[in-house]
């Protein structure tokens, strides 16, 4: 599922601000001397390399001016080396340029800049061609951010020399090809992004010797085989993404060792087996998604000791069984996504009302009858359980998603007063009567679908911009956008 998308229904974005670190100023002291030659003639070459720079960001870059001083994007140490070359633009004063797009490519001669200790070229979005080598003998760095970019080749085998690097992001662009062994033994306290590239082969087994770093960011890759053991050695870990991949096996049991990991996100690879029980060692945890794997077994009770718990997403697995009461002890759970399991629910569990659920999916669980009245004055905003087997009136006061369901009586009135409401998809149903213009007429209507039920009457006027489609399939159904009646 596209991140965004995941982002925007589950409302746990945020978990990835909080969880990045900002990068400490830089600034050096005034600067007495000017701008090495070395060091001026390889950002000359890489303002060389630069065939479009619509913002003219660049501009400040000449030859007859001081670079430390003079030049968007470049600071300098008391010596004239330049130490800090950033997007330009934003160390000259301005706060924020909505614009800084540039297309090129990377010069070699950035690899001269022997005092640099952070390069940020991010979001410039066309820079192009691989990282050159030459980046290697950059021993003083600390930062680099070449992120959201078109960079393509290999990570440099020559990034094993970076011994001073404390954050390297190179995500979403098009880098490919497996990390270098030689490199990754030397992460050992890197913040590492590499997400959304063509990046694959098995995750480096010398992860368990990343012993201080404390965030890893894999997702959106071709990465395969297990998930290495060791990786529950990485006791200062609280961000590990390691989703959309192809990645294999069972969670290994060490991972409960991660006693300081926030976000732990497995979604949409090949996992196997059983959740296993040790995942209780996760006490830190708020953002847990397993979903879109092979897993299989029962739910681990020992879920219920992650207290910390915001949002659980086990959906689209292979799990069965009862769900564990144990899961009513968390009180900070705001999203629980069990959809589409063999779970054989039959029924919602009543300890289901003592959380505090905000959004609850249980679609396609195996749920039978009726709905639990207690549903009615809960915390919900969003409930999905379509694809069941329910009968009987529906809930009041509720978004709800219940296409595809057995619900059957009339679409009450009452349903008008839920003022918030913005969502009402209860297609493919067996519902009665007229559509109450109360209800279509919500304010903050933005979604609305009732076909394939048994409706009758005239539609009633309404504001919101509602398609034919929505309408369809009920043969007593009149009026605007249907025929007339």
């Amino acid at each position: 599922m596209n991140r965004k998308v995941t982002e925007f229904l589950y409302g746990d974005s945020y978990a990835y601000q909080n969880l990045l670190i900002c990068v400490p100023s830089l600034l050096p002291p005034l600067v007495s001397k000017a701008c090495h030659p070395v060091d001026k003639e390889a950002l000359l070459d890489f303002k060389h390399r630069i065939i479009s720079d619509p913002s003219e960001l660049l501009n400040s870059w000449t030859v007859s001016s001081n670079c430390c001083t003079s030049w968007d994007g470049v600071a300098c140490d008391v010596s004239g080396r330049v130490v800090n070359v950033s997007r330009p633009g934003l160390v000259s004063g301005n706060d924020f340029i909505e614009d800084t797009y540039m297309s090129g490519t990377l010069s070699l001669y950035l690899g001269n800049l022997s005092s640099l200790q952070l390069l940020d070229l991010s979001n410039l979005k066309d820079l192009k061609g691989p990282i050159p080598r030459e980046f290697g003998k950059l021993s003083q760095l600390t930062y680099l951010f070449l992120d959201s970019n078109k960079l393509t080749g290999s990570i440099p085998m020559t990034f094993g020399y970076l011994s001073q690097m404390k954050k390297l992001y190179l995500s979403d662009n098009f880098i490919s090809g497996s990390v270098p062994a030689s490199v990754a033994r030397h992460w050992t306290s890197v913040l590492l992004g590499l997400s959304g590239n063509l990046l694959s082969g098995p995750i480096p087994s010398t992860i368990g010797k990343w012993i201080m770093i404390t965030k890893i960011d894999l997702h959106g890759n071709n990465f395969s085989g297990r998930i290495p053991a060791g990786i529950g050695n990485l006791k200062n870990l609280k961000f590990l993404d390691l989703s959309e991949n192809k990645i294999g096996g069972s969670i290994p049991p060490s991972i409960g060792g991660l006693s300081e990991l926030i976000l732990l996100y497995l979604n949409e690879n090949h996992l196997t087996g059983r959740i296993p029980s040790s995942i209780s060692g996760l006490t830190s945890m708020q953002f847990c998604r397993l979903s879109d794997n092979k897993l299989t077994g029962k739910i681990p009770s020992s879920f219920g000791n992650l207290l910390n718990l915001q949002t659980l997403d086990l959906s689209r697995n292979q799990l069965s069984g009862q769900l564990p009461p144990q899961l009513a002890k968390l009180q900070r759970l705001q999203t629980l996504d069990l959809s589409f399991n063999p779970l054989g629910l039959v029924e919602i569990p009543n300890w289901f009302q003592e959380l505090k659920l905000f959004r609850l999916i249980l679609a396609k669980t195996g749920i039978e009858g009726q709905l639990p009245h207690w549903l009615a004055s809960s915390s919900l905003s969003v409930l999905d359980l379509s694809s069941n087997s329910l009968s009987g009136n529906y809930l009041i006061g509720l978004v709800l998603k219940l296409v595809n369901n057995g619900l059957s009586g009339k679409i009450p009135v009452e349903l008008g007063d839920a003022k918030k409401l913005s969502t009402i998809l209860i297609s493919r149903n067996k519902l009665i009567g007229a559509i109450p213009e109360k209800v279509i007429n919500l304010n903050e209507l933005k979604e609305f679908d009732v076909s394939s039920n048994r409706l009758r009457g005239r539609i009633p006027t309404h504001k919101a911009i509602i398609p034919v489609s929505a309408f369809k399939n009920n043969p007593g159904l009149c009026g605007a956008p249907l025929p007339p009646c």
